[in-house]
């Protein structure tokens, strides 16, 4: 009998604009994984995406069932953006003690791609649905911790 792969956590990290959701729909069809994501909860719920409480309520509830599904053997793909090094060492430390190989996918895109994917979309979105201003999306840029080559090399590879 082969044996079981580990489960895998792969964390999706980027800004607004980037294309975290779509990268996390297509890993799920090459990876069995459940996407869990809380934009998407949000807009269903009818929360504002800016509220922060509820953002991190949400979170903290979807990283509790990943934790489960990953103890029960099953793959997770976290598309919360993991803007901070902090937000990515809990999450990767986390999955480590329960026996899950990490994978970190970053998007790097700039800051004008990402503002003409942004005005596309706000053009569809209610303020509640997530519409972003050009200020806000250059904010979000000194908030933003990229990645350094020593802590990707603490994940596995893609």
């Amino acid at each position: 009998m082969p044996e079981a792969s580990a489960p895998r956590l792969i964390l999706i990290c980027g800004l607004p604009g980037a294309g975290k959701p779509t990268l996390a729909r297509r890993l799920a069809l090459d990876h069995p994984a459940l996407v869990l994501g809380a934009d998407d909860w949000m807009n269903q719920l009818g929360v504002d995406l800016f509220d922060e409480g509820a953002r991190a309520h949400l979170e903290a509830l979807q990283w509790q069932t990943a934790q489960a599904l990953l103890n029960l053997g099953r793959s997770v793909i976290l598309e919360f953006g993991f803007w901070l090094r902090a937000e990515r060492d809990e999450k990767r430390l986390g999955a480590r003690s329960l026996g899950a190989e990490v994978a970190l996918y970053v998007l790097d895109v700039s800051l004008e791609e990402r503002w003409q994917r942004i005005k596309t979309r706000n053009a569809v979105r209610t303020v509640s649905e997530g519409r972003i201003t050009r200020n806000q999306l250059e904010e979000y840029d000194h908030y933003f911790e990229t990645p350094s080559a020593e802590e990707m090399a603490l994940f596995d590879p893609h």
